[in-house]
């Protein structure tokens, strides 16, 4: 699959969530139930407060403030990569206008997405936080009926590609492109810290950088993953 694939036909993409309110003791009574109950099997001796950092991984109670997307291009025969970010602090304005854009892509035979890790993240937290805003689904994230297969071929994912059948362990994005050779997208924040500039620093253009690097990093590995050159930084173009 990976060698009769297009990497021009491919959109490139990565994600940022923080927990939905700055606090725990900000939550609403009703959701801050809930999250003392879903903490349960991860805290161990720690309070709901103490893991309220971890909200930002689930679509219940976190939300999206950023999604980069990238393509690979082509000029006089050089591969370069053209990349947009949606955020925002309404996230129903940058999801619908991420998804308006998503649809208009993948209109095209032959298109998908890929993303690291997307399958158990990226993918189904767009989709689910869509849904919560009360927004149509994109048609390559609307998956019910589709057989997996299916979906593997649309909805690429490189941690997915890179296991080979081993369902046992996961390979961060990080440590792939350092086996790789890539140089890499960890150069300022991590995802540890995105809430934190989020909430305190109110630094959503540096979160947009960080994201669209990730988004440049997945690219690299699917180009490395066929056995072709990276794309450096140098050949990128921010849109």
């Amino acid at each position: 699959m990976l060698y009769n694939l297009n990497p021009e036909d491919v959109l490139y993409l990565d994600i940022e969530t923080v927990p939905q309110y700055s606090a725990y003791g900000k939550m609403p009574e009703l959701l801050r139930k809930f999250w003392d109950k879903k903490s349960e099997s991860f805290r161990g001796e720690e309070s709901p407060d103490e893991v309220y950092g971890r909200a930002g991984i689930y679509a219940e109670f976190g939300r999206i403030i950023c999604i980069s997307a990238g393509v690979i291009t082509q000029k006089r025969g050089e591969r370069g990569y053209r990349v947009k970010s949606f955020y925002g602090e309404d996230e129903r304005k940058l999801i619908l206008s991420f998804n308006d854009m998503l649809d208009r892509f993948v209109s095209y035979p032959g298109r998908c997405l890929c993303a690291h890790n997307g399958q158990e993240f990226d993918y189904p937290f767009i989709a689910r936080r869509t849904l919560i805003n009360g927004l149509r689904l994109p048609n390559i994230l609307n998956m019910a009926g589709l057989k997996p297969w299916e979906m593997k071929e649309k909805l690429l994912d490189t941690m997915q590609l890179w296991k080979f059948g081993d369902y046992r362990s996961y390979t961060s994005l990080g440590l792939m492109c350092t086996v790789f050779n890539i140089p890499t997208p960890k150069d300022d924040i991590d995802g540890s810290q995105v809430a934190r500039v989020y909430y305190e620093e109110g630094d959503l253009e540096r979160i947009a950088r960080y994201c669209e690097k990730d988004t440049l990093a997945v690219a690299n590995l699917l180009l490395r993953f066929r056995g072709e050159p990276i794309i450096e930084m140098g050949n990128v173009e921010i849109v």
